[in-house]
C-alpha cells in the first residue's frame, strides 16, 4: 500500500492564499516575547523566507516568557529562533542578523516590528515606511496587547500618531511584564493582519486586547 501524500497547506486552504504567500517573504525585527512567536507562526503558515534581526542573547527568564529552550541559554536569539523555525520547515530560508536593525539593511516587503521601545519603533518606521508593503507592530504590557498594522490602503496615516514620546509611555516594557500566552496571542493577531493583507482584505490598523477585562476593541481610524 502506497504512502498517502497530504498537502501541507490543505487545512488552511481558502483562508490563506498559498500562491501569494509563497511569492513573498518577511522580516522580523526583535525576536523576544512577541517576535519569536511571530517567526514560528509565519514558518508554520508557509512563508518561504524569514529574516530575523536581534542583538540579544537568551537568558533564563526568556524560557518562561519567550518560549526559548534551556539549551538555548547564552545563544544569540536569532540563531535559536532560526533553528526552531528550521525544525518546523527544513526548506525555510532563514537570514539571521545578530545585530540591531540598521538603516542600510535590506529588508523584506513584510515587516513585523517587535522591539521594546517607542523610540526604536519610530526610528525603524521612518526608515522603512516607504520600503515595505506591509507593516505590523505588536505591543504588550502584562495582559494588555495592542497590534497596529499598515499597508498601502490602510493605517499608514494613523500609525505615526501612535509613536508618542517615550516619557508618555506606560512604565515598563514588553519584557518586564510578559507571559508566553499573551505573546502568542499578540503574534497571532499580527499574523492574522498579514493574512488579511495577502487576501486583499481591509486591515484593522489599531486593535487592543485587554485580557484581564475580556475586551477586544478595534479603534476607528483614518486610513
Amino acid at each position: 500500500m502506497g504512502l498517502l501524500v497530504f498537502d501541507r497547506f490543505d487545512r488552511q486552504s481558502g483562508l490563506v492564499p498559498t500562491d501569494s504567500l509563497q511569492n513573498t517573504w518577511a522580516t522580523v525585527i526583535g525576536v523576544g516575547s512577541i517576535g519569536r512567536q511571530v517567526a514560528l507562526q509565519l514558518t508554520a503558515l508557509g512563508v518561504p523566507k524569514l529574516q530575523l534581526i536581534d542583538h540579544d542573547e537568551v537568558t533564563r527568564t526568556n524560557i518562561t516568557s519567550q518560549g526559548y529552550l534551556t539549551d538555548d541559554l547564552g545563544r544569540p536569539k536569532v540563531q535559536a529562533t532560526g533553528d526552531a523555525c528550521h525544525a518546523l520547515e527544513h526548506l525555510l530560508a532563514v537570514e539571521e542578523i545578530y545585530d540591531r536593525y540598521r538603516r542600510a539593511q535590506e529588508t523584506g516587503p513584510n515587516v513585523f516590528c517587535c522591539v521594546d521601545s517607542i523610540s526604536a519603533r519610530a526610528a525603524i518606521w521612518r526608515s522603512l515606511q516607504t520600503r515595505c508593503e506591509f507593516w505590523a507592530d505588536g505591543r504588550m504590557l502584562g495582559e494588555n496587547i495592542r497590534v497596529l498594522a499598515a499597508d498601502a490602503g490602510h493605517g499608514r496615516d494613523h500609525y505615526p500618531t501612535t509613536l508618542f514620546a517615550p516619557g508618555e509611555a506606560q512604565a515598563g516594557s514588553c519584557t518586564s511584564r510578559s507571559t508566553i500566552y499573551a505573546a502568542n496571542l499578540a503574534a497571532a493577531l499580527m499574523v492574522h493582519q498579514f493574512v488579511r493583507h495577502l487576501r486583499g482584505d481591509p486591515l484593522d490598523p489599531d486593535a487592543a486586547f485587554n485580557l484581564a477585562a475580556g475586551e477586544y476593541v478595534v479603534l476607528p481610524v483614518v486610513a
